[in-house]
């Protein structure tokens, strides 16, 4: 079978869920699902590089790239809200800013706008920057990894009735109290540069041409809708 982007994504969706499902099942069950936690996340990297050598990027792509990204983080916080290892409001505000993003994404991409890419949304340095570069996905993926795989290890010391699982207790806090702040810091920028396709959305439809025209980006029939 041919090994392309969009089937690197599904197979980091199913190990993310095989992850939790073997969570607390035993020694060489919590070992499995830490492996799988690992490779959920560090096969993101793999899809695009994957996307750009073979030239294989398309729209859809992209697409289903964020929808797994979106999966994989709600699959694993929500799992650990129920497990009682995390507030239930993290997964909560996971699910709001990936929806409120992808929201605005999808404005952007109806006036000709990608969320990647040379004809990304994002114009300014600093909202690339901390959104597109290399170096903030790569931190952001590496940042996540760590908390799942931090809080999947003190889950299963738990389970096994091991004492050091209250050493391991203040650093689990820290590690999602700094994804969520990581978090919120990459959606601030797509919500800051797409705002003026929020307002072009909420003027009539006979304005809204002329709005988008004087705020410099494009318009496309339906976009008022």
């Amino acid at each position: 079978m041919r090994i392309t982007p969009n089937r690197i994504t599904a197979l980091r969706v199913a190990m993310a869920f095989g992850a939790v499902a073997l969570f607390g099942r035993g020694a060489w069950s919590n070992a499995t699902a830490l492996a799988l936690t690992v490779g959920a996340i560090s096969l993101d990297a793999v899809d695009g590089y994957l996307a750009r050598r073979k030239n294989l990027a398309t729209p859809l792509g992209a697409q289903l790239d964020i929808l797994g990204d979106r999966l994989i983080e709600n699959v694993f916080f929500t799992f650990f809200a129920v497990s009682g290892m995390v507030s239930l409001w993290v997964p909560v505000f996971f699910f709001f800013r990936g929806t409120v993003t992808d929201f605005v994404r999808g404005l952007a991409a109806k006036a000709g706008r990608a969320g990647f890419g040379k004809n990304s949304m994002l114009e300014s340095r600093w909202g690339r920057a901390l959104v597109a570069s290399r170096a903030s996905r790569a931190g952001y993926g590496a940042l996540k990894c760590a908390c799942f795989c931090y809080l999947g290890l003190e889950l299963t010391l738990r389970g096994a009735g091991a004492s050091s699982h209250v050493a391991l207790a203040a650093g689990g806090p820290f590690l999602v109290w700094t994804s969520v702040a990581f978090c919120l810091l990459r959606g601030w920028p797509v919500l800051w540069e797409g705002r003026r396709y929020v307002a072009g959305l909420a003027q009539p439809a006979a304005e809204a041409p002329n709005a988008a025209r004087a705020s410099g980006i494009g318009w496309m029939p339906g976009a008022a809708r």
